[in-house]
């Protein structure tokens, strides 16, 4: 029987923050396909998150098939809109959130990976944030769509450059898009479908650079809508989801538990031959060119 067997393998999955996000369900798919899962958590809300670990608030999403919970091996805070801590603003530093946290850049995180894990097989890019996405991008100021670009796809070049060394031969490497990279979504603005499509160029042209260096994959998933925390900060994701529902080839709830099937997939060596895909998992959402809801179909002529 073909199955997805990760057994002895570790995944770095950053951007979890609860249990809602795409980044959870490929931690918890990766789990039950065996591997230990390392999960970096955006600094403010690393103590949120781990008094919700510690308070159970997550125990029924963490179930696995075989009835145990989803472990992690360690949690690190991470803040990936900076490289290293020379890079971080005094007023970010003294800011309460931070502190009390010594190490949360990318360069830190990378070396506390290293120091407790030695090396990982898998690197998950689970990460976005526009500050001004509920902006029209005619009115997005600079700051704000370099901030976006920033933490939503740069954040991933930086990742794979400085985690890249510790990855073993054959690793693979996984983030999340969105259709607004390909299409014109309204209301979608400060940057984000910019960022987006930044992020796709980058996985094939880091696909090339990653492949022949370290024997790395590149790949991204560019997932239908979802309602999840963050998702929620665009502002109308609740529309987009009916939308998706209204007008998808396959007529059927779209989840997370879908992306993170594909993303195990793709992590593993039964993709041994695929990178620098970009990979749809939106109900086929993406190979509509009509929206077959629309009212201007019923539209009586006179």
């Amino acid at each position: 029987m073909l199955k997805i067997d990760l057994t002895g393998k570790k995944a770095f999955v950053a951007g979890i923050g609860d249990d809602q996000g795409f980044g959870w369900a490929i931690a918890k798919a990766l789990a039950e396909a065996g591997a230990e899962i390392i999960v970096g958590t955006w600094t403010p809300l690393m103590k949120i998150f781990q008094t919700g670990l510690e308070n159970g608030k997550f125990d029924k999403s963490r179930v696995l098939s075989d009835g145990s919970l989803l472990q992690f091996a360690k949690i690190y805070a991470l803040d990936a809109s900076f490289d290293k801590m020379e890079d971080v603003p005094e007023e970010i530093k003294e800011n309460k959130r931070y502190k009390g946290v010594e190490a949360y850049t990318i360069q830190d995180v990378a070396k506390l990976i290293q120091q407790d894990f030695g090396s990982i097989d898998y690197l998950v890019h689970s990460l976005a944030n526009g500050p001004e996405v509920q902006k029209a991008l005619l009115d997005t100021s600079r700051n704000g769509y370099l901030a976006s670009l920033s933490a939503s796809s740069y954040s991933f070049i930086s990742l794979l450059a400085h985690l890249g060394p510790l990855m073993n031969p054959g690793g693979s490497t996984l983030s999340l898009t969105y259709i607004a990279s390909e299409k014109a979504i309204p209301g979608y603005g400060g940057g984000m479908s910019s960022a987006k499509a930044a992020l796709e160029s980058d996985t094939r042209v880091l696909a090339w650079e990653a492949g022949r260096k370290w024997n790395i994959r590149v790949n991204t998933i560019s997932a239908g809508p979802w309602g999840s925390r963050a998702a929620k900060a665009i502002g109308f994701v609740e529309k987009m989801v009916n939308y998706t529902q209204s007008n998808a080839p396959l007529q059927k709830d779209f989840t997370p538990v879908e992306v993170g099937n594909v993303a195990a997939f793709l992590l593993s060596p039964l993709a041994s031959a695929i990178t620098g895909e970009t990979v749809h998992v939106d109900n086929g959402m993406h190979a509509m060119g009509m929206a077959v809801d629309s009212c201007s179909l019923n539209a009586v002529k006179e």
